[in-house]
């Protein structure tokens, strides 16, 4: 069965890639998702039992990843009494696929259950003090990617054609974040379009408008999925000073070696967190 074209009907592709994922897994119901960004991929292991894992391809309207650090699958986790959906990879807007395209994987797991949404990326800081290894909790965003995947007529299958976006990142989920590590510090994450790292007039112009941490993810999973009716919990893995902060260039290497050595840790933490949502 071919699935329908995510850019032109997100609700129809959504749940038929829902349907064949139900299937594959043998999981009807799923309740919490988990979208690990660049160089998280270790941190899956650190969540719980395998159900099932499948390339993310086969359940229709997903492209195949093309960027250094992301997987390409999807797995089935059981965690206590949480079945979790994750998503161990994503596609970025910068690879030049459609905002819906972006925002696919979490209108499917919307679609397959899931009523909380977890994103987690790898982020440049530009608060004094933070560290690079340091997880952060996204308070807020800025998104100054200049797209959305609401854009055009509205499904209200979807959701409603103005979603309020004033607690796009659930302070509850937040709170239980912190029970679990009440070390965590928040901040807000600006989105630029990327693949270019950011200049230094482009991370003092973000610094401007209230920006904390950047990076090319994130906020078009988020505004999807807000407009789905889930919860989001944003968390950064702080990967560099970003540009003009630093000593040396920005590599996605050196990106993806902090996600590394970071990533037991961050899988402890999600698994932390996890149980209590």
């Amino acid at each position: 069965m071919t699935t329908p074209d995510p850019v032109q009907a997100p609700f129809e592709a959504a749940e038929a890639s829902a349907a064949v994922l139900a299937g594959a897994t043998g999981v009807d119901h799923h309740d919490v998702a988990v979208v690990l960004g660049s160089g998280w991929k270790p941190a899956a292991d650190r969540m719980g039992e395998v159900v099932a894992e499948l390339a993310m391809t086969d359940l229709g309207g997903f492209p195949e990843a093309s960027v250094a650090g992301h997987g390409s699958t999807v797995r089935s986790i059981c965690n206590g009494d949480t079945n979790l959906l994750v998503f161990l990879g994503r596609v970025h807007r910068y690879e030049g696929h459609h905002p819906n395209v972006v925002g696919h994987a979490v209108r499917t797991a919307v679609r397959a259950g899931c009523r909380t949404v977890v994103l987690t990326n790898a982020a440049g800081g530009l608060r004094p003090g933070m560290s690079v290894g340091q997880p952060i909790l996204i308070a807020d965003h800025v998104n100054l990617t200049g797209c959305t995947p609401l854009l055009g007529p509205n499904d209200d299958r979807l959701g409603p054609r103005f979603p309020d976006m004033s607690d796009a990142y659930s302070a509850r989920l937040r709170g239980l974040a912190r029970a679990a590590d009440p070390t965590l510090e928040e901040a807000v994450y600006a989105g630029f379009l990327g693949p270019t790292y950011e200049t230094p007039a482009e991370v003092r112009m973000a610094a401007a408008l209230g920006g904390e941490l950047v990076g090319m993810s994130t906020v078009l999973e988020t505004i999807a999925a807000v407009h789905a009716g889930a919860e989001v919990l944003g968390i950064s893995l702080v990967t560099n000073l970003a540009a003009g902060l630093g000593e040396v260039a920005l590599a996605h290497d050196d990106v993806l070696a902090v996600a590394a050595a970071s990533a037991e840790h961050m899988g402890d933490l999600l698994a932390q967190i996890v149980g209590q949502l």
